[in-house]
């Protein structure tokens, strides 16, 4: 229903909406890719992979008759892969199951793979106009201000309130307009830290701006102290310059990326023979591990690594790798072909400047 506080927003919305590409011409691919990639990412981050996403896969038919490298490898920076796996699953269901066509109702929506409620209900308000209300983290803060939520919004109480006010206030007609406004509303006005409340369209009704509690609010359940761990990987050099690369299994954490072979020291374990041992243990091989190339970190959602590489040589073979999908020698300078999580890239950016390097002085000589 169309309440005073909907209808507020609506008439700021009309005003103040923000200018995107799938927002100016809604298509219901593009409104798809963009609530996808917007998934805990920056807008101002995803917005040039956005762009040369649809350049490369300007429609649902194209991203399904893409190949899965080539999908992580644009996706590749954006981190939560299984998010662009996802999209390529959905892509080919979408194809198969509906006739090409996105369907148009949230609970069509929502068994497509990685659309859940909050995407399901985003698709089908904007594009589609239906009724469906949304929750997402700009939305929970603008909700939890306004109505003075003390409980945690990260827990299933906090949420269910929130999903009912969100409901409550939903305009019926209007619902994406609406949905769109609440997540720019807190995207550029009701900030996470130094909220503008002198522009914003709902501050009269704002119980914690009243109540000078917008620093409090929105209350967060503290999570775990993320655990740290350490990790070695090989940099296994073949002949002319190639290295040993290999693919993670499809489901695992960064599932189907490519990656320098190693693993977590276990405790009191030397680094190098933590090396020796996991190389052993995935690849069924030995190896001479040599100098240290760098030491790599990296913050995970739920976990911080920090990893030592090393360059290697094999001493015992053939390779037989036990847990990753593939294995491949790959040139130096081609390792830029093959999707990478952070740390590997990391790895091979270097390994490729020293290459420059070594070519340019050899040439020079």
């Amino acid at each position: 229903m169309q309440t005073k506080l909907s209808q507020k927003l609506l008439d700021w919305y009309r005003q103040h909406s923000r200018s995107f590409p799938w927002r100016d011409h809604p298509d219901p691919y593009q409104v798809w890719v963009s609530e996808i990639m917007a998934q805990q990412t920056r807008l101002d981050t995803m917005l040039p992979y956005f762009q040369r996403w649809m350049e490369q896969f300007p429609t649902i038919a194209a991203l399904a008759q893409a190949s899965q490298q080539d999908v992580l490898n644009l996706w590749e920076g954006l981190g939560y892969y299984s998010r662009a796996r996802n999209l390529h699953k959905a892509a080919k269901m979408v194809m198969e199951v509906f006739d090409g066509q996105l369907p148009s109702t949230r609970s069509e929506l929502e068994t497509l793979p990685g659309i859940g409620r909050y995407t399901a209900g985003a698709i089908a308000s904007i594009v589609f106009g239906k009724d469906e209300a949304v929750v997402d983290g700009n939305v929970k803060r603008v909700y939890a201000r306004i109505f003075q939520i003390t409980d945690p919004v990260n827990t299933h109480t906090g949420e269910k309130t929130i999903w009912s006010l969100a409901e409550t206030h939903l305009p019926l007609g209007q619902a994406g307009d609406y949905n769109q406004a609440l997540m720019d509303l807190g995207a550029t006005i009701c900030l996470p830290r130094q909220p503008l409340c002198s522009l914003c369209p709902l501050a009269k009704d704002c119980l914690a701006f009243q109540n000078h509690q917008t620093a409090e609010l929105p209350v967060k359940q503290q999570k775990p102290r993320s655990p740290h761990h350490i990790v070695t990987a090989a940099v296994l050099h073949g002949e002319n310059y190639q290295v040993l690369i290999a693919q993670r299994p499809p489901d695992a954490l960064l599932g189907s990326l490519w990656e320098f072979p190693g693993g977590k020291r276990e405790d009191g374990e030397d680094l190098q023979e933590c090396l020796k041992r996991e190389i052993l243990e995935e690849l069924q091989c030995k190896i001479n591990v040599g100098d240290k190339l760098g030491i790599f970190k990296h913050t995970y959602t739920h976990f911080k690594v920090t990893l030592h590489a090393y360059h290697c040589r094999l001493i015992d073979g053939p390779i037989s790798p036990q847990y990753h999908q593939a294995i491949r020698w790959v040139n130096v300078a081609d390792l830029g072909e093959f999707p990478m999580g952070k740390i590997d890239r990391m790895i091979s950016q270097q390994l490729q400047e020293k290459n420059t390097t070594w070519s340019q002085n050899s040439r020079d000589g």
